[in-house]
C-alpha cells in the first residue's frame, strides 16, 4: 500500500497492484531455481477481490502503518513476504547505485543483456518494462549465455511487476542490475527484506 498526498494536503491510500508476471520459456526454470526466483515467477494476477481490497484500505492506519481489524492490529511481516512471494528474507542486503547516470545504466545493461536502452527507453532511473520485454522476446535460447540473459530479463520484469512494482507498472529501477550478473549468487541476497521495505 502507498499513501500519497492530495493537492489539498490530505492523504489518500492507494494499492500497488500486482501485475501478472510475464510468461517465460520453460527452458530457463533451472536458472530461475538457481537464482531462487522460481516460486515468485509462478504467482498469478489477483483479480476480482475488490471487496477485500476495499476492506483492507479502509482499515489501514497511516500513522502506525498497520491494519486495524476486529481482533487487533496486524501488519505484514518479513515471514509473510517470504511465504507469500517465495523469496528469501535473510542474506546479503540488496543495495545498488542510486544515481540516474545513463552511462552507468548502459554499462550494466550491456553486461547483463548484451544490449542497452536508449534515453527514450528510460525514465529517470527506471528502464521501461516494454524495452525489457522486447529484449527478452528477442533472445534466442541457443546457448548458456543466452539462457542467463533471458533469465536476467525475466527476473528484472518480476521486479517491475511484482516485487518492486509502483502504481504505473511501466518501469523497473536499474540499480538491481549489478546484483544479477552471477545467477547462483542472486539467491544470496535478502530480496524479501528489500520487497518489504519497498
Amino acid at each position: 500500500m502507498v499513501a500519497s498526498p492530495n493537492k489539498d494536503g490530505s492523504r489518500v491510500i492507494g494499492l500497488r497492484y500486482l501485475y501478472a508476471p510475464e510468461p517465460y520459456d520453460r527452458r530457463i526454470e533451472t536458472y530461475l531455481r538457481a537464482a531462487d526466483f522460481y516460486n515468485v515467477s509462478q504467482i498469478q494476477k489477483i483479480s476480482r477481490q475488490t471487496a477485500l481490497i476495499n476492506a483492507l484500505v479502509e482499515r489501514w492506519n497511516l500513522v502506525t502503518h498497520t491494519f486495524h481489524l476486529p481482533i487487533g492490529e496486524c501488519t505484514i511481516t518479513l515471514e509473510d513476504v517470504a511465504l507469500i512471494l517465495g523469496v528469501q528474507g535473510t542474506g546479503l542486503p540488496v543495495t545498488g547505485p542510486t544515481n540516474s547516470n545513463h552511462g552507468s545504466m548502459v554499462q550494466e545493461c550491456l553486461m547483463n543483456f548484451g544490449v542497452a536502452p536508449t534515453a527514450i527507453e528510460c525514465r529517470g532511473s527506471f528502464i521501461k518494462l516494454t524495452w525489457l520485454r522486447n529484449v527478452k522476446h528477442g533472445i534466442i535460447l541457443n546457448s548458456h549465455e543466452a539462457m542467463e540473459r533471458y533469465s536476467r530479463c525475466h527476473i528484472m520484469s518480476l521486479f517491475g511487476t511484482t516485487l518492486f512494482a509502483d502504481k504505473s507498472g511501466a518501469g523497473v529501477y536499474w540499480k538491481f542490475l549489478s546484483l544479477l550478473r552471477d545467477i547462483p549468487r542472486i539467491r544470496t541476497y535478502s530480496w524479501g527484506s528489500a520487497c518489504l521495505a519497498h
